[in-house]
């Protein structure tokens, strides 16, 4: 081949190569302009217009009544803009902040790969101090802000903190997951009523568009502001609390541990819901640090666990009133049948003991007394799968569904449960009988129980409990009502008749074992009960109740752990919630108060 040809080849080639580089290149100009504009286009402001983002203010909470129970306060926060931020300042300002400078650069570093240009908030709710500090020094700490937000305030002397529940700020994982509903920093509901309505109580995010220049100076508002998108403030809630009695409750409940949950038994709305001992809601107002948040895990108190939605204990004899419905209702007894008490239940090698001899005992007076040997021998006779079928009925074993999130279950045994646990053919009927006085495997949380007292007092009506009632909109002023749920417990009116008639008598007839939850002026009735403590404490305190017997307005459940007898620790406490309730105040003036009648002798009647 001659030079000439080579020439030709390398010159043809190189050619080639120039023409399909060209055509690349034009391609991708074509591809550039016309089918990614849009996207490169909104790239390209971004490098000259930054987003601001307004916080909206979270929305408030009253009670049935109309007054104000969950506010919000101003609080500063101070921001860093990463992409202005000189890293040579970060020692001075951790002293000013008081905070470890590496969680400065570790919240800067995140910053700058969210967005570098975005402030990133460093520490909430900081003092006028501070502030100050910061002001004076403008100068020398480029990048350095402050935002006014919100943070929870309580005006009320109630605490609610079950109830309400915290706010916390959001986390990594839940940025990562939800990267249109959150940015780092944002704070959101975590339990209780904040994080079950948190959609709603957060409200949307505003954003005023800055223009900067190359070097990140703000020049000013972007096409004027017109294209600012502005903050809608969270919805408020109405809730089904009445704060008084929340606040009564809590007082009679100081120094004890245990829950107290009142609902109106018709429809279900939570009344007052308290467990104690509980913690300072303000504690996570402004960013909860390492040391409060590990006081309360390893508090032994366990202030963080809801008593009210979350124990699970045997309710006692609270639970006699299922026994007797499915005896009564399924025909195995009428309300005449009796036994003879002498105070104890022989069965097989093993003697069931009873508080009293009660002799010759009905079933009204079995309710009235309490009588243990009366349900001994009536489980014997309804058979395990009446009482478990029937305890269904009145919601045991299930969530209620109540709108504050965390709840538990409880333990309704069944034949199917049993034969798990100890093996097929391997229980007998002895097991029964703990289960006929509410003792045993038998597991319910006080929530469920107020559902229970609810449901008899309002002869088979089971609603739903739910905290919030209403959710007003702000923007629209449209007010969403929640409308209740429930079902029917299908029993005959006889069968209502008796066992509404033995809890009037457990409370107002002589023998009863409730009487220190009377009421003055008004007909209470209700139900003790004494649950053993399996760890070799005192045993646990119950008391179910309602009032008025005849028209009720409200159903109460008081558990008082390791306390002794319900008759004579939690009647009383229900007694006087019922009459703060109903009167608005306590009105007797000349009986014995709360100490006296806890620190009275127990009597072994008492239940």
């Amino acid at each position: 081949m001659t030079d000439e040809v080579k020439g030709n080849s390398r010159r043809t080639f190189f050619i080639a190569v120039l023409t399909i580089m060209f055509i690349v290149f034009v391609g991708r100009l074509l591809q550039l302009q016309f089918l990614y504009q849009e996207e490169y286009g909104k790239k390209s402001e971004e490098n000259s217009i930054r987003p601001i983002a307004r916080d909206p203010i979270r929305g408030y909470m009253y009670d049935r009544n109309g007054a104000l129970i969950v506010d919000n306060r101003p609080s500063y926060t101070l921001t860093i803009t990463p992409a202005e931020f000189q890293m040579e300042t970060i020692d001075y300002l951790a002293r000013v902040l008081q905070l470890d400078p590496e969680f400065i650069r570790e919240r800067i570093k995140k910053g700058k790969v969210y967005n570098r240009f975005a402030p990133v908030k460093i520490k909430r709710d900081i003092d006028f101090q501070t502030l100050s500090a910061i002001e004076e020094n403008r100068s020398k700490l480029p990048g350095i802000d402050y935002q006014i937000e919100s943070k929870r305030y309580y005006p009320t002397s109630a605490k609610a903190t079950h109830l309400f529940g915290y706010t916390k700020e959001v986390s990594d994982q839940q940025v990562a997951d939800h990267p249109n509903d959150y940015r780092p920093g944002d704070i959101i509901g975590a339990s209780g009523v904040e994080g079950k309505y948190d959609q709603y109580l957060r409200g949307h995010k505003g954003f005023e568009f800055i223009t900067v220049n190359a070097r990140g100076e703000m020049l000013g508002a972007y096409n004027d502001g017109r294209n600012d998108i502005p903050v809608t403030e969270g919805s408020d809630l109405t809730l089904a609390l009445d704060m008084k009695l929340q606040a009564f409750a809590e007082s009679l409940m100081a120094g004890k541990t245990g829950a107290v949950v009142a609902l109106d038994p018709n429809d279900g709305g939570i009344l007052a819901l308290v467990s104690e001992p509980d913690y300072d809601l303000t504690l996570f107002g402004s960013g909860t640090s390492y040391e409060a948040w590990n006081n309360l895990n390893t508090d032994p108190m366990k202030p963080l666990f809801n008593r009210a939605t979350l124990t699970r204990y045997p309710p006692g004899s609270t639970f006699k009133m299922v026994l007797a419905a499915a005896a009564l209702e399924d025909g195995v007894i009428n309300s005449n049948w009796t036994i003879t008490c002498t105070g104890s239940y022989q069965f097989g090698n093993r003697a069931f003991k009873d508080h009293i001899p009660h002799g010759v005992t009905n079933l009204v007076e079995s309710i009235q007394r309490s009588c243990n040997v009366y349900y001994y021998q009536l489980m014997l006779k309804t058979g395990f799968t009446r009482w478990t079928s029937y305890g269904g009925e009145f919601g045991f074993g299930s969530p209620t569904g109540i709108d504050i999130g965390e709840e538990n279950p409880g333990l309704l045994p069944s034949d199917e449960y049993f034969d798990r646990v100890y093996g097929k053919g391997k229980w007998t009927q002895g097991y029964l009988i703990s289960l006929a006085i509410g003792q045993g495997e038998l597991g319910v949380s006080p929530l469920q129980m107020a559902c229970y007292a609810g449901a008899l007092a309002s002869r088979g009506n089971y609603f739903r409990p739910h905290v919030v009632q209403r959710i007003r909109d702000k923007k629209s002023g449209e007010m969403l009502t929640i409308a209740p749920e429930s079902r029917k417990i299908e029993l005959s009116a006889q069968v209502w008749n008796v066992l509404q008639e033995g809890m009037k008598r457990v409370v107002n007839a002589p023998g009863g074992t409730g009487g220190a939850a009377r009421v003055p002026g008004i007909v209470v009735a209700g139900k003790t009960g004494t649950s053993q403590n399996q760890h070799g404490k005192k045993d646990h305190a119950w008391f179910i109740g309602y009032a008025p017997a005849d028209h009720p307005k409200i159903a109460i459940c008081v558990l008082v752990e390791n306390a002794g007898f319900g008759g004579t620790v939690s009647a009383p406490i229900a007694g006087m919630c019922i009459e703060k309730y109903l009167y608005g105040n306590l009105i007797r003036t000349t009986a014995p108060r709360l100490e006296q009648l806890m620190a009275a002798p127990q009597d072994s009647t008492a239940d």
